[in-house]
């Protein structure tokens, strides 16, 4: 017991301190919180930096093999130039060689033609450099003739096709009753 005229006792502890213990748990919860959104945060950047470098080696990766094209077109124009060789003849297996190389690549690439003859024209795909008539086998509205082939590899259009279409003629608008009448007027007085 205390000392009679002596002061009573007195708390060491500051007048926060029988709180503190209640704000410690909100205090963990706060930054076991924070943490979780900076972790999702984290992972949310580090997939899109991903995502974006994927796009970006897909989209240098169907560059080069656009710039390969005019490569692929040359050896197999080749190919049909020395098509009249003997087929014993070196040049004509080299250039075929080259040619059926140069195939391969571009299959095992995933690369393929856009356009054929007979199918409906895509304008996506497709560019029309000119028209022609329907036919039985060519109805309007579908490639006639191939100029320049086009590629796409996966859902990426390298190169559209150049393609003549098939397109019916309108027919000729009906002479109107005014522009019947109208050179009878001029011929009139004069």
């Amino acid at each position: 017991m205390a000392a009679e005229g002596a002061p009573p006792p007195t708390e060491t502890a500051s007048p926060a301190t029988p709180a503190a213990p209640a704000q410690e748990p909100e205090r963990a919860e706060d930054w076991e919180t924070r943490f979780k959104y900076l972790l999702a945060d984290f992972e949310n950047f580090r997939k899109r930096v991903a995502r974006d470098w994927e796009g970006q080696r897909q989209q240098a990766h169907a560059g080069l093999l656009g710039r390969l094209l005019p490569l692929f077109e040359a050896a197999r124009a080749a190919r049909d130039a020395v098509g009249r060789l003997p087929a014993s003849d070196p040049v004509r297996r080299g250039v075929d060689l080259l040619a059926l190389e140069w195939e391969k690549l571009l299959t095992a690439e995933g690369v393929e033609p856009v356009a054929r003859v007979g199918s409906p024209f895509e304008a996506d795909r497709h560019e029309a450099v000119a028209e022609a008539p329907p036919s039985r086998t060519s109805p309007a509205g579908t490639v006639v003739e191939i100029v320049q082939q086009g590629y796409r590899i996966g859902a990426t259009l390298l190169r559209p096709a150049k393609v003549v279409v098939a397109r019916a003629t309108p027919p000729a608008p009906a002479p109107r009753a005014e522009d019947a009448a109208a050179p009878d007027a001029e011929d009139g007085p004069g």
